[in-house]
């Protein structure tokens, strides 16, 4: 059973009856530009084929009632609770074992307060949603922001809220921000809401440009790998909010608004106002945007097989500079590279989660039981092993 099938055998399963829709949105992986996003930076991920569905049907009242596959059992509340349910970034009144709801209830709450600001919601009436995914929960792949998209997309239909992808991206932030406490920027929510197939998405996220950039996998005979370590991480926790901290801080003593208005020749200045460990945060930040760019611009003249060396720089940024790898991280990009991958390093916010690596198609059995001998070696549980291909955005399914 497909995952869209089994939202909708979800739904029928919580209401007696059929859903009114399925909407879905994909997770996203990040080629480059990591933690550059809430620092007004560039960013270049693409969207993948796992998506997240969910099933939506009205109701007659002003309820909204979640369940998910992963649920012990749903959770409803009133629309006019909404408010109180999310006090502040973090706070929730929801239980600990109902804190998954957050996601959902968060985007219904950030949406009807968008659209409320816009021009007011047409329809806001209560609302069954019934959600399942095939997104790897944990694995740096955006699974959260997948949640995020599927039940945006199907509110802002439902509700004849009338948003655009790019509004329904930043409901999907607040969401995050302010609902889950998650101190995250906009990247994976525009990734999801954006995404298109056989391209990755060149987004500023200051302004939230975005252009999609084409990556010819195909054409080129080459594949991403996503090697998922199985090491779980979690955005809410402490470290990813000790790294953003850093980073304020360190454009607070450089007397910029974010570390985007921060060029590379500026890091020797940098260097001597600032403790080390701020330093070689702001350091990541700054020549991660570069590398940003450097990597489109090598997309648009050469293609994806030059930018192998790119992606390894930045993970050896992230693992020095920025020090948000792991030792299951760095096995799976070090292996991936002895056994040829020509480019590969973590993706996602780290303390966990997933690595890429880019190969040639024929070379991808020989790079993934390369890597999961080198974990059997490092005494690492095995890892999952798949190849992605960019894909499409959110959108309705049924």
């Amino acid at each position: 059973m497909t995952a869209q099938d089994a939202a909708a055998r979800l739904f029928q399963e919580l209401t007696g009856h059929a859903p009114d829709g399925v909407w879905s949105a994909p997770g996203r992986v990040n080629l480059i530009g990591e933690h550059t996003d809430y620092n007004d930076g560039f960013v270049l991920p693409f969207a993948i084929p796992h998506r997240t569905y969910a099933a939506v049907g009205m109701r007659a009242d002003g309820r909204i009632r979640v369940t998910s596959d992963h649920a012990e059992h749903p959770v409803e509340v009133a629309f006019a609770d909404l408010t109180a349910l999310f006090p502040k970034p973090g706070d929730t009144s929801l239980r600990v074992a109902d804190a998954w709801a957050a996601y959902p209830l968060g985007v219904a709450w950030a949406l009807r307060a968008a659209s409320t600001d816009a021009h007011g919601v047409a329809d806001a009436h209560g609302v069954d949603i019934a959600i399942t995914s095939d997104v790897p929960v944990g694995a740096g792949l955006s699974s959260s922001a997948a949640i995020e998209g599927a039940t945006a997309s199907a509110l802002n239909d439902v509700w004849n809220a009338d948003l655009d992808r790019k509004a329904l991206a930043r409901v999907g932030r607040r969401a995050e921000n302010e609902a889950v406490g998650a101190p995250t920027g906009i990247m994976d929510q525009m990734a999801s809401m954006l995404g298109e197939t056989d391209s990755a998405l060149f987004l500023d996220c200051r302004t939230l440009d975005a252009v999609p950039v084409a990556l010819g996998m195909a054409d080129a005979a080459l594949e991403i790998l996503v090697i998922d370590t199985r090491v779980t991480h979690a955005h809410s926790t402490g470290g990813y909010r000790d790294r953003r901290d850093a980073c304020e801080r360190g454009a607070a003593i450089m007397g910029v608004p974010a570390l985007r208005d921060v060029a590379v020749h500026d890091l020797e200045r940098a260097e001597g106002l600032m403790d080390d460990v701020t330093f070689r945060r702001v350091r990541h930040i700054v020549t991660e945007n570069q590398r940003v760019l450097d990597t489109v611009r090598m997309l648009r003249e050469h293609g994806a097989r030059g930018i192998g060396d790119l992606l390894v720089v930045s993970h050896v940024s992230m693992r020095d500079d920025f020090e948000i790898s792991t030792s299951e991280l760095d096995v799976a990009v070090e292996a991936s590279l002895a056994a040829g991958a020509l480019g590969a390093r973590m993706t996602g916010g780290g303390f966990g989660g997933a690595a890429i690596a880019l190969v040639e198609q024929d070379a991808a059995p020989a790079v993934s039981q390369a890597v999961t001998a080198a974990f059997a070696a490092s005494g690492f549980a095995a890892p999952h092993i798949f190849p992605v291909t960019p894909a499409a955005g959110a959108r309705r399914d049924a």
